[in-house]
């Protein structure tokens, strides 16, 4: 309740602000802690060439909604990643500048800080290296980061962010460094499940129920979904589909066992980030629990934990229950995360 009040009191103090932008973000950023970590979670390793500061965390937040990021100033970063929905996408694939069509489900960024790689191929190892990939792909933002930088280096307010950021002109160091920043302050654990953990009463008999099969021999979920992000962070063919345009992890390493196997997804937040696999192509839960009910699609290097499973439809709604607790109400509606001033 603390927390809540002392949210509207800033922003009512926001909007009686004199307008400065800088001073504005700072001031949202000082009152919502963006760096706060989860007592159950362990610390985010951040690079030495970029250790978060309040300046640093605004300046990422103003980049990542700015359609100035893409070619025809159609797209930004939130675009694709919507904070109320766990920054993921709310269809199959995004689309890009041009209004052209991606190619996979946007992945949701919450927790993205504790990722050994990212992307759900695990292509690339860092947030900083990643940060180029969707401005210079020509179905996202279509952009160079030479012609990114030249654009925005022409905005006196960037270049006194920059300056105060980082101690030098914007740039591409600046600006993935920046982005990167932000998104490692989008933590999410305070779901039900986890204030359960204190509280016995507050998961309900069906999500209790459902979290005895998620931990059991029966369902085995835990097996892959494990620990503080329920995910084990490994590539895996699930038998989603009988046939996989994408190659998923073989097209990094060119190894044909490597076919169709895609990240572990995290599973906070999950009943609000479909639609889910790869592709988008399951539109809801239930046809993700059909799948694994009915031993996926027998891939031959599809993860021997993907077999039949003997389920009532009680169970699959006890399962949908609890994965519904895994919710972070309070990360998805966290004013701090979204930008307070048109650009």
């Amino acid at each position: 309740m603390n927390k809540l009040i002392l949210g509207f009191w800033c922003l009512f103090l926001l909007s009686c602000s004199d307008g400065k932008e800088l001073e504005s973000e700072l001031f949202v950023i000082n009152c919502f802690p963006l760096d706060s970590i989860p007592a159950n979670f362990p610390p985010i390793d951040y690079p030495k060439d970029n250790l978060p500061t309040k300046e640093r965390i605004a300046l990422g937040k103003k980049m990542f909604y700015d359609k100035n990021l893409s070619a025809d100033k159609t797209v930004s970063c939130a675009s694709c990643h919507f904070a109320t929905r766990s920054f993921s996408d709310t269809i199959n694939v995004s689309i890009g500048a041009h209004g052209r069509e991606g190619r996979r489900n946007a992945s949701p960024l919450h927790n993205v800080a504790y990722l050994p790689r990212i992307f759900k191929d695990g292509g690339i190892p860092s947030l900083e290296l990643q940060i180029k990939a969707p401005i210079e792909d020509h179905l996202e933002m279509n952009y160079n980061m030479h012609e990114l930088t030249l654009r925005i280096s022409k905005d006196s307010l960037y270049q006194k962010w920059s300056r105060l950021a980082y101690d030098r002109s914007i740039d591409a160091f600046v600006i993935t460094r920046a982005l990167a920043n932000f998104m490692r302050t989008l933590i999410s654990g305070n779901s039900n499940y986890d204030k359960g953990k204190l509280d016995t009463t507050i998961l309900n008999a069906s999500a209790k129920r459902g979290m005895k099969l998620f931990y059991g021999e029966q369902a085995k979920c835990y097996s892959c979904h494990e620990g503080f992000n329920f995910t084990n962070n490994e590539y895996m063919n699930n038998g989603s589909h009988i046939v996989y345009k994408d190659t998923g992890r073989a097209r990094i390493t060119l190894k044909s066992i490597d076919h169709g196997k895609f990240k572990v997804p995290s599973l906070r937040n999950v009943a609000l980030t479909g639609p889910y696999m790869h592709d988008g192509s399951y539109k809801d839960l239930w046809a993700v629990l059909d799948n694994y009910q009915k031993g996926g699609s027998g891939q031959w290097n599809q993860h021997p934990n993907i077999s039949q499973i003997t389920f009532s439809n009680q169970d699959k709604m006890d399962l949908m229950e609890f994965l519904q607790n895994l919710t972070d109400e309070e990360f998805l509606n966290n004013d701090s995360y979204v930008y307070s001033l048109n650009l």
